[in-house]
């Protein structure tokens, strides 16, 4: 954990939790996983747990660390604080009175931003109502395709966060969250409103009816080493990314991943790059460029995450919700 971080939508990690097991393909190249493994070789004490090989690996048992809880409490100046980055907070073998204590810390530094995450959405959904909710928690989900979208989402949507919030990070196919960001989906003709009528259609909904929605989006490609880390086609992205628009529901661009499109940053290629170009489908399918492209398919090249950058369409997606202090 640090006072510092290098994820682009936070200031912080605070990881009173640390390990985790897969659960979807979203999980195939956890970065978690693989920091887990080189802390416990370094010797650090809270990744000695090792965790079942055929979903975890060495470091990334699930274990709680009651000697941290308190930590926030020693940062004076106001942060955002992403809530175990080195774990998942809803996990099975994460007590819930356990669970209850983070959520207790949270509500008693309302100086700080907490943004929360999970893919165990229906364990967050059944235990929201024993829970404090305070204005600075942020909760979320994190979704890869359209499937998980429509398994986690709901149960998100559920929950009477001050901010609700989806990370489709790994993004692995297109994702359509219009229904949880607009009260009747795609409104008739909800592209002539503007930013303010928007905002009072949603308002009117959570007031008059049980609807709660998506208050903010992050969207970002894979990263990793190895031979498998899956391209985003640019769709997919720009597709987010619209339907955000179109709500009036920020949007935060996290980044390409190990891949970029050739179009969108042209400075990161390089003659070595372009001898391992791939063609990718709009349906997620990849194959070496020489073989020709066809339809909708986009040339990318592996540049590595820090030159593939982070501009869509010519500039930065920093949206985010307003932090209540």
């Amino acid at each position: 954990m640090s006072d510092h971080s290098a994820i682009e939508w936070t200031q912080a990690t605070w990881n009173p939790t640390t390990g985790c097991d897969r659960i979807s393909h979203g999980c195939d190249r956890c970065y978690a996983l693989t920091w887990a493994g080189r802390l416990r070789a370094m010797g650090s004490a809270k990744y000695q747990t090792d965790g079942d090989p055929r979903t975890s690996g060495p470091g990334f048992g699930v274990a709680v660390h009651p000697d941290v809880l308190d930590l926030p409490c020693r940062w004076r100046t106001p942060r955002l604080v992403f809530v175990n980055s080195m774990s998942d907070l809803f996990h099975a073998r994460v007590p819930t009175e356990f669970i209850a204590r983070v959520f207790a810390v949270m509500a008693d530094t309302p100086q700080h931003t907490y943004q929360v995450l999970t893919k165990r959405s229906r364990r967050l959904a059944r235990l929201a109502g024993e829970l404090p909710w305070p204005p600075n928690v942020w909760m979320g989900v994190s979704v890869e395709d359209q499937a998980a979208a429509e398994a986690r989402v709901p149960d998100l949507c559920r929950v009477p966060a001050a901010v609700r919030w989806v990370s489709a990070e790994p993004l692995l196919g297109p994702v359509d969250l219009t229904r949880w960001l607009l009260p009747a989906g795609r409104l008739c003709g909800s592209d002539r409103l503007t930013p303010a009528d928007l905002r009072v259609v949603r308002e009117f909904a959570a007031e008059v009816t049980d609807w709660r929605g998506v208050d903010w989006v992050v969207a970002g490609g894979e990263s990793g080493a190895g031979d498998d880390v899956r391209p985003m086609h640019p769709a997919w992205v720009r597709g987010l990314r619209d339907q955000c628009q179109t709500a009036d529901v920020p949007f935060f661009f996290k980044q390409w991943g190990e891949w970029v499109p050739e179009a969108q940053n042209p400075a990161a290629l390089s003659r070595r790059t372009a001898g391992f170009a791939r063609y990718v489908e709009v349906d997620g399918r990849t194959r070496p460029a020489r073989y020709g492209a066809r339809g909708q398919a986009v040339t990318v090249q592996r540049v590595g995450k820090k030159a593939a950058g982070r501009r869509l369409d010519g500039r930065t997606w920093d949206e985010m919700p307003a932090v209540t202090q």
